[in-house]
Protein backbone atom coordinates (compact mmCIF):
# COMPACT_ATOMS: atom_id res chain seq x y z
CA UNK A 1 0.00 0.00 0.00
CA UNK A 2 2.56 2.62 1.10
CA UNK A 3 4.37 1.69 -2.58
CA UNK A 4 1.20 2.10 -4.27
CA UNK A 5 0.91 5.80 -2.89
CA UNK A 6 4.74 6.66 -3.17
CA UNK A 7 3.85 5.93 -6.68
CA UNK A 8 1.04 7.53 -7.13
CA UNK A 9 2.97 11.16 -5.82
CA UNK A 10 5.25 10.28 -8.04
CA UNK A 11 3.30 11.06 -10.82
CA UNK A 12 1.67 13.47 -9.53
CA UNK A 13 4.79 15.27 -8.44
CA UNK A 14 5.63 14.69 -12.22
CA UNK A 15 2.76 16.80 -13.48
CA UNK A 16 4.00 19.67 -12.09
CA UNK A 17 7.03 20.41 -13.86
CA UNK A 18 7.35 22.93 -15.17
CA UNK A 19 7.31 22.39 -19.03
CA UNK A 20 3.51 20.42 -17.90
CA UNK A 21 2.20 23.07 -16.30
CA UNK A 22 3.49 25.75 -19.14
CA UNK A 23 1.47 23.59 -22.10
CA UNK A 24 -1.89 22.94 -19.23
CA UNK A 25 -1.67 26.70 -18.98
CA UNK A 26 -2.11 27.43 -22.18
CA UNK A 27 -4.68 24.95 -23.13
CA UNK A 28 -7.36 26.26 -20.43
CA UNK A 29 -6.88 29.87 -21.10
CA UNK A 30 -9.10 28.89 -23.91
CA UNK A 31 -12.12 27.31 -21.35
CA UNK A 32 -14.54 29.68 -19.70
CA UNK A 33 -15.70 26.81 -17.12
CA UNK A 34 -13.44 24.82 -14.59
CA UNK A 35 -15.25 21.71 -15.36
CA UNK A 36 -13.96 21.80 -19.21
CA UNK A 37 -10.46 22.77 -18.10
CA UNK A 38 -10.32 19.95 -15.41
CA UNK A 39 -11.19 17.41 -18.54
CA UNK A 40 -7.91 19.08 -20.54
CA UNK A 41 -5.88 17.95 -18.04
CA UNK A 42 -7.07 14.56 -17.12
CA UNK A 43 -6.99 13.98 -21.15
CA UNK A 44 -3.64 15.75 -20.76
CA UNK A 45 -2.78 12.97 -18.46
CA UNK A 46 -4.21 10.29 -20.09
CA UNK A 47 -2.41 10.49 -23.79
CA UNK A 48 0.90 11.52 -21.14
CA UNK A 49 0.44 8.32 -19.69
CA UNK A 50 -0.26 6.52 -23.00
CA UNK A 51 3.25 7.38 -24.39
CA UNK A 52 5.45 6.51 -21.40
CA UNK A 53 3.43 3.27 -21.08
CA UNK A 54 4.08 2.42 -24.77
CA UNK A 55 7.90 3.03 -24.09
CA UNK A 56 7.54 0.89 -21.68
CA UNK A 57 6.14 -1.76 -23.57
CA UNK A 58 8.95 -1.80 -26.31
CA UNK A 59 11.26 -1.23 -23.74
CA UNK A 60 10.69 -3.33 -20.82
CA UNK A 61 8.04 -5.90 -22.79
CA UNK A 62 10.07 -6.64 -25.89
CA UNK A 63 14.02 -5.91 -24.18
CA UNK A 64 14.09 -3.27 -27.30
CA UNK A 65 16.89 -0.52 -25.61
CA UNK A 66 16.18 3.12 -27.19
CA UNK A 67 19.42 5.29 -27.27
CA UNK A 68 19.86 8.14 -24.94
CA UNK A 69 20.27 10.63 -27.94
CA UNK A 70 16.95 9.69 -29.55
CA UNK A 71 15.35 10.87 -26.22
CA UNK A 72 16.94 14.39 -26.76
CA UNK A 73 15.32 14.27 -29.91
CA UNK A 74 12.17 14.18 -28.43
CA UNK A 75 12.73 16.54 -25.41
CA UNK A 76 13.60 19.03 -28.54
CA UNK A 77 10.16 18.27 -29.89
CA UNK A 78 8.48 19.11 -26.68
CA UNK A 79 10.05 22.30 -26.57
CA UNK A 80 9.00 23.22 -30.43
CA UNK A 81 5.44 22.13 -29.28
CA UNK A 82 5.58 24.83 -26.59
CA UNK A 83 6.54 27.13 -29.08
CA UNK A 84 3.62 26.45 -30.99
CA UNK A 85 1.30 26.61 -28.16
CA UNK A 86 2.62 29.45 -27.25
CA UNK A 87 2.49 31.40 -30.81
CA UNK A 88 -0.50 29.81 -31.21
CA UNK A 89 -2.69 31.25 -28.44
CA UNK A 90 -0.88 34.74 -29.03
CA UNK A 91 -2.35 34.67 -32.52
CA UNK A 92 -6.08 33.95 -30.76
CA UNK A 93 -5.48 37.07 -28.85
CA UNK A 94 -4.17 39.57 -31.43
CA UNK A 95 -6.54 38.31 -34.41
CA UNK A 96 -8.68 40.87 -35.70
CA UNK A 97 -12.17 40.31 -37.10
CA UNK A 98 -13.38 42.30 -40.09
CA UNK A 99 -16.96 43.92 -40.14
CA UNK A 100 -19.02 45.29 -42.91
CA UNK A 101 -22.03 47.84 -42.70
CA UNK A 102 -24.20 48.44 -44.84
CA UNK A 103 -25.87 51.65 -45.40
CA UNK A 104 -29.17 52.35 -47.28
CA UNK A 105 -30.15 56.05 -48.29
CA UNK A 106 -32.07 57.24 -50.84
CA UNK A 107 -32.76 60.75 -52.57
CA UNK A 108 -35.45 62.10 -55.01
CA UNK A 109 -34.71 64.15 -58.25
CA UNK A 110 -36.92 65.79 -60.72
CA UNK A 111 -36.77 65.89 -64.38
CA UNK A 112 -37.54 68.49 -66.68
CA UNK A 113 -41.23 67.34 -67.43
CA UNK A 114 -42.16 67.13 -63.80
CA UNK A 115 -41.70 63.61 -62.96
CA UNK A 116 -40.22 62.68 -59.84
CA UNK A 117 -38.14 59.45 -58.98
CA UNK A 118 -37.23 57.99 -55.73
CA UNK A 119 -33.46 56.67 -55.79
CA UNK A 120 -31.95 53.83 -53.30
CA UNK A 121 -28.02 53.84 -52.51
CA UNK A 122 -26.35 51.49 -50.46
CA UNK A 123 -23.21 51.91 -48.98
CA UNK A 124 -20.83 49.36 -47.55
CA UNK A 125 -18.32 50.16 -44.51
CA UNK A 126 -15.35 47.55 -43.62
CA UNK A 127 -13.77 47.95 -40.30
CA UNK A 128 -11.03 45.45 -38.14
CA UNK A 129 -10.68 45.76 -35.22
CA UNK A 130 -9.34 43.49 -32.24
CA UNK A 131 -11.72 40.66 -30.43
CA UNK A 132 -13.76 43.00 -28.13
CA UNK A 133 -15.03 39.76 -26.21
CA UNK A 134 -12.27 37.92 -24.35
CA UNK A 135 -11.15 34.80 -26.79
CA UNK A 136 -12.78 32.22 -25.16
CA UNK A 137 -14.08 29.23 -27.10
CA UNK A 138 -18.41 29.37 -26.83
CA UNK A 139 -18.89 27.88 -29.69
CA UNK A 140 -19.66 25.30 -27.16
CA UNK A 141 -16.33 23.10 -28.58
CA UNK A 142 -16.09 19.80 -26.46
CA UNK A 143 -13.06 18.48 -28.32
CA UNK A 144 -10.41 17.47 -25.87
CA UNK A 145 -7.84 16.04 -28.74
CA UNK A 146 -5.66 18.88 -28.50
CA UNK A 147 -5.22 18.14 -24.69
CA UNK A 148 -4.77 14.05 -25.69
CA UNK A 149 -2.05 15.01 -28.05
CA UNK A 150 -0.26 17.57 -25.92
CA UNK A 151 0.03 14.80 -23.12
CA UNK A 152 1.28 12.50 -26.18
CA UNK A 153 3.78 14.21 -26.75
CA UNK A 154 4.57 15.31 -23.86
CA UNK A 155 5.02 11.62 -22.71
CA UNK A 156 8.03 11.47 -24.98
CA UNK A 157 9.91 13.85 -22.92
CA UNK A 158 11.58 11.83 -19.59
CA UNK A 159 9.85 8.20 -20.48
CA UNK A 160 13.28 6.67 -21.23
CA UNK A 161 15.31 7.89 -18.13
CA UNK A 162 11.63 6.83 -16.28
CA UNK A 163 11.58 3.39 -17.63
CA UNK A 164 15.13 2.65 -17.46
CA UNK A 165 14.55 3.22 -13.21
CA UNK A 166 11.69 1.11 -13.44
CA UNK A 167 14.02 -1.72 -15.53
CA UNK A 168 16.72 -1.24 -12.75
CA UNK A 169 14.30 -1.55 -9.65
CA UNK A 170 11.70 -3.87 -10.73
CA UNK A 171 12.12 -7.94 -10.82
CA UNK A 172 9.46 -8.65 -13.53
CA UNK A 173 8.41 -7.12 -16.81
CA UNK A 174 5.14 -7.19 -15.46
CA UNK A 175 5.97 -5.37 -11.92
CA UNK A 176 7.70 -2.51 -14.04
CA UNK A 177 4.16 -2.12 -16.77
CA UNK A 178 2.38 -1.75 -13.59
CA UNK A 179 4.49 0.28 -11.93
CA UNK A 180 4.23 2.61 -14.96
CA UNK A 181 0.48 2.50 -14.69
CA UNK A 182 -0.22 3.85 -11.43
CA UNK A 183 2.53 5.98 -11.90
CA UNK A 184 0.55 7.52 -14.80
CA UNK A 185 -2.61 7.81 -12.66
CA UNK A 186 -0.62 9.67 -10.19
CA UNK A 187 0.89 12.17 -13.19
CA UNK A 188 -3.49 12.40 -14.68
CA UNK A 189 -4.49 13.25 -10.82
CA UNK A 190 -1.48 15.76 -10.35
CA UNK A 191 -1.99 17.45 -13.80
CA UNK A 192 -6.34 17.54 -13.23
CA UNK A 193 -5.77 19.43 -10.09
CA UNK A 194 -2.82 21.67 -12.02
CA UNK A 195 -6.01 22.45 -14.75
CA UNK A 196 -8.45 22.84 -12.56
CA UNK A 197 -6.30 25.77 -10.01
CA UNK A 198 -5.05 27.59 -13.23
CA UNK A 199 -8.60 27.67 -14.87
CA UNK A 200 -9.72 30.09 -12.25
CA UNK A 201 -8.54 33.41 -13.42
CA UNK A 202 -9.84 32.60 -16.73
CA UNK A 203 -13.34 32.09 -15.49
CA UNK A 204 -15.57 34.89 -15.83
CA UNK A 205 -17.20 34.30 -12.72
CA UNK A 206 -13.76 34.58 -10.58
CA UNK A 207 -12.27 37.18 -12.10
CA UNK A 208 -13.99 40.34 -14.53
CA UNK A 209 -11.50 42.39 -15.99
CA UNK A 210 -10.89 41.08 -19.64
CA UNK A 211 -7.88 43.18 -19.81
CA UNK A 212 -6.46 41.25 -16.86
CA UNK A 213 -7.40 38.05 -18.80
CA UNK A 214 -5.80 39.06 -22.09
CA UNK A 215 -2.49 40.35 -19.88
CA UNK A 216 -2.28 36.79 -18.17
CA UNK A 217 -2.51 35.08 -21.52
CA UNK A 218 0.17 37.55 -23.14
CA UNK A 219 2.42 36.73 -20.48
CA UNK A 220 1.90 33.21 -20.41
CA UNK A 221 2.37 33.00 -23.67
CA UNK A 222 5.86 34.60 -23.61
CA UNK A 223 7.15 32.82 -21.08
CA UNK A 224 5.79 29.12 -23.04
CA UNK A 225 7.48 30.57 -26.17
CA UNK A 226 11.15 30.93 -24.00
CA UNK A 227 10.48 28.16 -22.08
CA UNK A 228 10.35 26.26 -25.39
CA UNK A 229 13.37 27.63 -26.73
CA UNK A 230 15.53 27.02 -23.55
CA UNK A 231 14.26 23.33 -24.12
CA UNK A 232 15.21 22.87 -27.77
CA UNK A 233 18.69 25.08 -27.23
CA UNK A 234 19.68 22.53 -24.08
CA UNK A 235 19.03 19.56 -25.98
CA UNK A 236 20.28 20.89 -29.51
CA UNK A 237 23.07 22.63 -28.64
Amino acid sequence: MIGFLITIYAGLEHAFEADHLLAVNILVTNRSKIKDALKDGMYWGVGHTSTIFIVGIIMIGFKISISENIFSYLEAVVGLMLIMLGLYRLSKVFYKKEHSHTYYHSHEHTHSNGVTHTHMHAHTYTHSHPIAAFPHDHSGNKNYKTAFGVGLIHGLAGSGSLVILVISQMKTPLEGLLYILIFGLGSILGMFIAAGLFSIPFTKTILKSEKLQYYLIIISSVICIIFGLKIIYSNLF
